[in-house]
């Protein structure tokens, strides 16, 4: 038996899970220079939500990243996850982006290119993966692992097989959710490697506390790699840690050959690398059992958290969590994985809170009814989709195929802000922050969201939702209704002053004045809309951003016409109008937050 193979996760998939992919480049280089000297087959550097995280809220070019780790780590082969025909955003490119960011990825040093899509469908993992053999790279496919009434080892053996025929190198089991049992380990891996030539990896996730003993099984039968995670950066909803696997493969016919205090020297820097970003752990990182259950990943528990904390919702967790499942059943039971886990946890979400299930339904939710993701594992619900789509047909070519080039449309929209190819693609991306980080680039703007001080006290937040403030001797009655994101100027929250929706923005002033003190917080009113109260009020039913609005003062519209189009939760919401009617006023632009129960738009 040849020596297993390990992945380590540390600079990707392991910052993801734990501390919401916030780990800067200038805390991974220090320690490249070790890595690169232990042997692993590959390090996950780049991929998944790394490039967003990057442009969005860390304000570094990932394209540098990439450049500067190739450099720091030459004689380690690199590797990143890869979204098939979605690549790193949230819905599906032309094939002439495809191939352009395999292209550039490759060039600028990425060696191993791990490539899933969110339903399995092996359509939309072609045009990848010609692109990556043509750049000489390695082509990993991945089988996004799931259990319902319609999955199956056979099943997952075909696709195997098919991705064989495709040109991989390697298949993966990509376990995401941390479903696998060490028993469900051992069958599907020995079918695997019974039915195909290529070595065979797995790829799990820690959340249930299997994924160790699920790790044994597989090399066992016939695994040839593993993904770990440096003990620091391990466990809860990241990956087996590497020390404890090399540890246990010691000395046997699997000896991984890595240099054990070697690694524990890496995880002693991670380990206090880790308490710089005390402020995005997770609350829900520890070992969690309810995947068996419901089959929620840990990642999505925590971004599910996060959502709900923001609408002041969190005490309907659990039933979101119940409603996960069935939503997951009306879809045709996806795997839930990026952007499938996004697509039905957050329906799940709007038919908790709204009370009425599909009384809204998102665009990706529109969208993936119509085959524009690919297509669904098993049937879907035809009152879902009717509620959805109505009688629209449904796509069954490889989606992309509809999908003319489009990359220099990308260039000449972008223009001189782009001064390479790469920014073109970061754009293609992310358009709205992918301008926004080249724009702030170009006048040498860009600055970081703050990272709190590891010793400093904790920032108390106000228990009371609902309470009285006296100002001036009169008294106003104060509803908290939920917050908005935190950057590094400001966070929104979404108020209601005697039952009129507001909106104030907090803004740290961390000038000192002349007295030596701090300068205090200030709040900035932004909203100065009217309650929505009457049937062609326009309103939403969570706080949201809007993306695009629709229509203008004047406008005849009827009853089901879309009007906005709002962003919450990466997620996109059609809103319609409630009546039919000539619009008479509009009281939002594009790029306001919005809260439920203020009126957006009057139709009368």
């Amino acid at each position: 038996m040849a020596k297993i193979h390990i992945t380590d996760t540390i600079l990707r998939d392991a910052h993801q899970s734990l501390i919401a992919t916030r780990m800067r480049t200038e805390d991974m280089l220090p320690i490249c220079e070790q890595l690169d000297k232990v042997g692993y087959w590959s390090l996950e550097v780049w991929g998944g939500a790394t490039f967003d995280a990057c442009v969005r809220f860390l304000k570094e070019d990932p394209w540098e990243r990439l450049k500067q780790l190739k450099q720091a780590l030459p004689n380690t082969p690199l590797q990143m996850l890869l979204r098939g025909q979605n690549l790193l955003g949230y819905r599906h490119y032309s094939d002439d982006v495809v191939r352009a960011f395999v292209e550039r990825a490759a060039d600028n040093g990425m060696d191993v290119f791990r490539i899933f899509d969110a339903l399995n469908d092996t359509r939309n993992l072609r045009v990848s993966i010609e692109a990556i053999k043509k750049a000489g790279k390695h082509a990993q496919g991945a089988i996004c692992y799931t259990t319902s009434p319609i999955h199956t080892d056979s099943q997952f053996v075909s696709m195997a097989k098919e991705l064989e025929e495709m040109g991989c190198d390697s298949i993966v089991i990509k376990d995401m959710a941390g479903l696998l049992t060490p028993d469900a380990t051992a069958k599907l891996v020995s079918a695997l490697v019974d039915a195909v030539t290529l070595p065979v990896h797995l790829h799990s996730h820690a959340t249930a506390g299997l994924a160790s003993m699920c790790q044994y099984k597989a090399i066992e039968h016939g695994a040839a790699g593993i993904d770990t995670a440096i003990s620091s950066f391990s466990g809860g909803t990241s990956h087996p840690p590497t020390e404890s696997m090399v540890a246990a493969l010691r000395n046997t016919e699997f000896d991984s050959g890595l240099d054990l205090p070697l690694l524990q020297e890496i995880g002693f820097y991670f380990y206090e690398v880790r308490k710089k970003y005390h402020q995005f752990e997770s609350e829900f990182t520890g070992l969690d059992t309810r995947v068996q259950v419901n089959q929620v990943p840990g990642g999505m528990i925590s971004n599910l958290s996060n959502q709900l904390k923001e609408q002041n919702a969190l005490s309907k967790m659990n039933d979101v969590l119940k409603e996960i499942p069935v939503v997951r059943k009306e879809l045709g039971y996806p795997p839930l994985v990026t952007p499938t886990s996004q697509i039905v946890g957050t329906q799940a979400v709007m038919n908790v809170i709204s009370g009425e299930r599909y009384k809204t339904i998102t665009n990706e939710v529109k969208l993936y009814l119509q085959g524009k993701y690919g297509k669904a594992p098993g049937p879907v619900s035809i009152q879902v989709q009717h509620m959805a789509i109505g009688n629209e047909d449904v796509i069954d070519c490889r989606p992309a195929d509809l999908l003319k080039d489009e990359l220099e449309k990308l260039r000449n929209e972008i223009g001189e802000l782009a001064k390479s190819e790469e920014d073109v693609l970061t754009y293609a991306m992310f358009p709205d922050i992918g301008k926004d980080f080249l724009s702030k680039r170009e006048t040498d703007e860009l600055v970081p969201e703050p990272l709190e001080p590891i010793n400093s006290e904790a920032v108390c937040t106000p228990t009371a939702t609902e309470f009285n403030v006296s100002l001036h001797g009169e008294t106003y009655h104060i509803q908290l209704n939920g917050t908005g994101y935190k950057n590094q100027q400001q966070r929104p929250y979404y108020i209601s002053v005697d039952g009129v929706p507001e909106e104030i923005l907090l803004e740290p002033l961390n000038e000192i004045n002349g007295n030596g003190e701090h300068q205090a917080t200030t709040a900035h009113s932004t909203s100065k809309r009217p309650r929505a109260t009457l049937p062609g009020h326009v309103t939403t039913s969570m706080p949201a951003v809007i993306v695009e609005v629709l229509a203008k003062v004047d406008d005849k519209v009827k009853a089901g016409d879309p009007v906005l189009i709002t962003e919450a939760m990466k997620m996109e919401t059609e809103i319609q109008a409630p009546i039919t009617g000539k619009i008479t006023a509009i009281y939002v632009s594009k790029g306001d937050s919005v809260t439920p129960d203020e009126t957006l738009i009057e139709i009368e």
